[in-house]
């Protein structure tokens, strides 16, 4: 028993960087809240101390990630750690690119208009319907018996 538990700790081992002299910035996107760190760097990305691949198993959320840095062409150039929380997968996803595209505008002016030509620095505010009473989800009704 000693020996399973012992294995599963070394698989959550966390990375530990130093990211003094890096710009800060807050991604938002449904409920997931994202805190990212930006700095010059070789292209590393490390959500929730795990690296960026290990933590997003679909190539769909790697792809959304990546995309701020691959649209302003530093992707090599840059360092990101994130600490995400809430929500699931893929509203964290949308939040740390979020938080990637507002800090790398603080990093450096210049990439603001290429971030905002595809929208990449206002926050989506789509969040989901409260649900109804007198309804079975938000909009969806009970089924209708006739008799």
């Amino acid at each position: 028993m000693e020996n399973t538990s012992s294995s599963h700790s070394e698989k959550i081992k966390k990375i530990k960087i130093n990211f003094s002299e890096s710009k800060y910035a807050t991604g938002r996107r449904k409920r997931s809240i994202a805190k990212v760190w930006v700095k010059k760097g070789s292209g590393n990305i490390y959500v929730n101390g795990k690296k960026m691949v290990d933590y997003f198993k679909r190539p769909v959320h790697q792809i959304i990630v990546v995309r701020p840095l691959e649209l302003t062409n530093v992707l090599t150039s840059y360092d990101v750690k994130c600490s995400v929380k809430g929500g699931g997968l893929s509203g964290q996803a949308g939040a740390i690119i979020h938080g990637i595209s507002r800090a790398l505008v603080i990093q450096d002016g210049t990439l603001k208009t290429t971030l905002k030509k595809e929208k990449l620095t206002s926050r989506d505010s789509r969040v989901v319907e409260r649900k109804k009473y007198g309804h079975r989800k938000a909009r969806r009704s009970f089924q209708f018996s006739k008799r």
